[in-house]
């Protein structure tokens, strides 16, 4: 169980990345998403006592993040967002020598670490000295020691960043088989539909919403997402996008705004990001829900 009780960062130009948040995120796989900026990473930061705050206190798995330092780490496992491997040392050697430091037995070092690089299709790779790896494989390698520590609460913050299709489907395979808590950051909402039971959605250090796929998803039952760039049907949209309007209508309707040379999608989370964050057309052009 990891809980906030009104965690507030400020750093030191007077900008507030996080601004009381008090919430609880029960033993699952939580995905915390927003815009660039909105105080994911912070979270992460902090909650891994990588970071402290500037007020307000959270508990990881029972321990306090400002007075139980030692066993969180304990407990725990990150990757940071700006992390980078050691050029000369190769993935079985990077391996060993976390998880030699965070106790385990070179016997069992190499075990656990030989497992997550086989997990992780990086096994060929193993004696190859990480700064010949392309950039998707050095960010699997550090998805595997995490992996490999066997941690009953792993930090990922955006995990698959710069990963083929192929390397991600490896990477969210392997998140799958974690037992513990799982809180990743993520901009692909492919992917914290396929691996969140909860997702966190925050902007500007807030949470505004959080829930269950299918209960964040609720609001557009029965509904699609219509694009037009064509000025056309321009007072039937609800949204504007770049140069680009936005609609949400029932299925029903879907072939009257094809009609109108509007694109249809289906209905994913990232429409909480235009709903959330798209300012409503000016005044007389459309209205939510009307249509």
């Amino acid at each position: 169980m990891i809980e906030l009780f009104n965690l507030k960062k400020r750093y030191h130009d007077g900008t507030y990345a996080l601004k009381g948040i008090t919430i609880r995120l029960p033993k699952r796989v939580t995905a915390v998403i927003g815009r660039n900026g909105a105080g994911k990473t912070t979270m992460i930061r902090i909650l891994s006592t990588q970071l402290e705050p500037t007020s307000g206190t959270a508990t990881v798995g029972g321990y306090d993040i400002l007075n139980d330092t030692d066993a969180i780490r304990a407990h725990t496992s990150s990757i940071p967002q700006e992390a980078s491997p050691i050029g000369f040392l190769t993935p079985i050697e990077h391996i060993r020598i976390y998880l030699l430091a965070r106790g385990m037995s070179f016997k069992e070092a190499n075990a656990e670490g030989s497992r997550a690089l086989k997990d992780l299709e990086l096994w060929n790779a193993k004696d190859t000295p990480t700064d010949v790896l392309s950039g998707g494989m050095k960010r699997k390698l550090f998805v595997a020691m995490a992996l490999a520590a066997n941690a009953d609460t792993v930090f990922l913050d955006e995990p698959t960043t710069g990963l083929d299709p192929l390397s991600r489907f490896e990477v969210w395979a392997a998140i799958k088989e974690l037992n513990g808590n799982v809180i990743l950051t993520t901009h692909y909402m492919d992917e914290a539909q396929q691996l969140a039971d909860e997702v966190v959605l925050v902007d500007q250090g807030k949470v505004l919403e959080r829930g269950s796929v299918g209960s964040l998803l609720e609001r557009f039952k029965g509904k699609v997402r219509v694009e037009s760039s064509d000025p056309k049907p321009k007072a039937r949209m609800q949204y504007k996008v770049g140069t680009t309007r936005i609609s949400y209508v029932k299925k029903s309707m879907i072939n009257e705004f094809i009609s109108m040379g509007c694109t249809v999608r289906p209905i994913t989370l990232d429409d909480l990001f235009i709903v959330h964050g798209v300012d409503l057309q000016e005044e007389g052009e459309g209205g939510e829900g009307e249509w």
